[in-house]
């Protein structure tokens, strides 16, 4: 009998297990959020989200203009599928529904709502501020300038846009009540019926013109860092008697399940920053108390070029403090334009040789820092970082191999189009495509440094985790599941 190769047998491993269907997961218990990149491994991965959306992290950001929403308002002979998938209730929409004024046109896919419980009114999945809202509603899209579905699209770097709106109780809403009548019909696991179309611009907030946007990710499983988020700052209400409807109607389980389990509480928790800051397209408060404004991309590229081909001996010995997240400001500040001028000039001939990208994610340069033309797809990495650990014996390694391979590309062009700070792994990234000259490596070890004293700082130093509550990061038991593109829900 023929033996069959090694890379023969992990392509037919990765076969078998892309064929899965996904596996169980829940919001709590052995199966919930906690666990799951063990089956996930984006889940415990980079630009995870919903956010806890704090002043702190706002950058006011001039360019940002009003959502343009068309053709949201459907036709009452338009039917719509409205149904209950044991994680939510969902609402589909054409295709013809879209958002203008983003890097692309993106199509509507459909929408459907995260919220708390009968005795806790808490379930939005953003906060503000630390406040976490009764329910969040999140209206899905789709570029349909380059994927022909959502299926396509939804782990590409540049698949998805999603329009948040925070829910809390009030008023009595007739718009959300034209589908919420209906709930009754869909008490359990994948019941579903048809709704007549109506105005979806009615749920949505009066004003499209104030809200806040990041790059983010799908807030459920597989939990690809895929989607542009916008979430609107002003809030819309339910009804008491409304919302009592969304969080006591419905069950996660199937009708003819022995044990009906009910369906609340379906939010994720608030995932860490990662050095990303958050876009807003209005100004808080006022004076020295007011959102500061972005930094413009120009002088973001000016810095990544400094980064590439300028004096690294100034930056580890006079900036070094100023790379850390949070202090991209003052970095930014620092520059002089005699540095600007005399960047531009060593780098000219250097620059000739990187490949522009697209015009479509604003990212303005590839090549040199290892990204890619087109957008990144987050299963073909994960299968090639599946295929490489196999071969190691070192599955169980995989989210945080995940997160070392995809966190440097998502955190440069986020930071490119002003939505990251300039993290300490990102420069380090950058410094990798440097020849190993004495200035680089001098930076590198500071760079070291300050990433070390980062971790003591947040986690304490090896005795302070051994004497801790929480102890070390533990990583996933056993190699993830696959999902297949059907599969997500956010």
């Amino acid at each position: 009998m023929r033996l069959l190769s090694f890379s023969s047998i992990a392509l037919l491993q990765l076969s078998f297990i892309t064929a899965l269907h996904g596996t169980k997961w829940t919001y709590a218990g052995p199966e919930g959020q906690d666990h799951w990149d063990e089956n996930y491994p984006y889940c415990g991965g980079a630009f995870q989200s919903p956010i806890n959306i704090k002043s702190e992290l706002m950058r006011f950001d001039t360019t940002l203009r009003p959502i343009n929403v068309r053709n949201y308002n459907l036709s009452p002979n338009e039917q719509l599928t409205f149904g209950n998938n044991g994680h939510s209730v969902q609402l589909s929409l054409p295709s013809k529904m879209y958002i203008s004024g983003l890097p692309h046109y993106y199509s509507a896919a459909q929408l459907h709502f995260h919220w708390g419980s009968s005795s806790k009114p808490m379930g939005s999945e953003h906060l503000v501020n630390n406040k976490q809202y009764a329910a969040e509603m999140h209206i899905v899209h789709y570029n349909s300038d380059k994927y022909p579905n959502i299926s396509m699209a939804v782990d590409k770097s540049d698949g998805l846009a999603v329009l948040g709106v925070l829910i809390e109780v009030g008023e009595f809403n007739p718009a959300f009540e034209q589908f919420l009548k209906f709930l009754n019909g869909i008490k359990y696991r994948d019941q579903k019926v048809q709704v007549p179309g109506f105005n979806i611009r009615s749920l949505l907030p009066t004003q499209l013109n104030e809200y806040y946007r990041y790059d983010g990710s799908l807030t459920t499983p597989p939990c690809y860092p895929s989607v542009l988020w916008t979430v609107f700052r002003n809030p819309v209400t339910l009804s008491h008697e409304q919302y009592m409807a969304l969080a006591t109607t419905l069950f996660s389980s199937h009708a003819q399940d022995s044990v009906s389990v009910i369906l609340n509480s379906n939010y994720r928790k608030p995932q860490p920053m990662d050095s990303r800051i958050v876009l807003v397209s209005f100004k808080e408060g006022k004076g020295l108390h007011s959102t500061p404004t972005v930094t413009s991309p120009m002088r973001r590229k000016q810095i990544v070029q400094q980064l590439l081909v300028g004096d690294l001996a100034d930056l580890a010995d006079e900036w070094l403090h100023q790379l850390l997240p949070g202090g991209s400001q003052k970095f930014h500040h620092g520059w002089k334009k005699d540095d600007i001028h005399d960047t531009a000039v060593r780098s000219k001939q250097h620059m000739l040789n990187w490949s522009p990208v697209k015009k479509s994610h604003n990212v303005p340069y590839a090549g040199k820092l290892g990204l890619a033309k087109e957008a990144m797809c987050y299963v073909c990495i994960e299968e090639k970082v599946l295929a490489r650990l196999i071969q190691s014996h070192a599955e169980t390694r995989l989210v945080q191999t995940l997160k070392d391979t995809v966190y440097p590309q998502l955190c440069l062009r986020s930071y490119l189009e002003s939505k990251s700070d300039l993290s300490l792994l990102m420069v380090r990234h950058i410094l990798k495509g440097r020849p190993p000259t004495d200035e680089a490596n001098e930076l590198d070890l500071s760079l070291r440094k300050a990433l070390k004293t980062q971790k003591q700082k947040a986690f304490g130093t090896a005795k302070e985790r051994k004497n801790s509550f929480f102890g070390p990061a533990v990583g996933p038991k056993r190699p993830h599941s696959w999902v297949l593109p059907m599969e997500w829900e956010d």
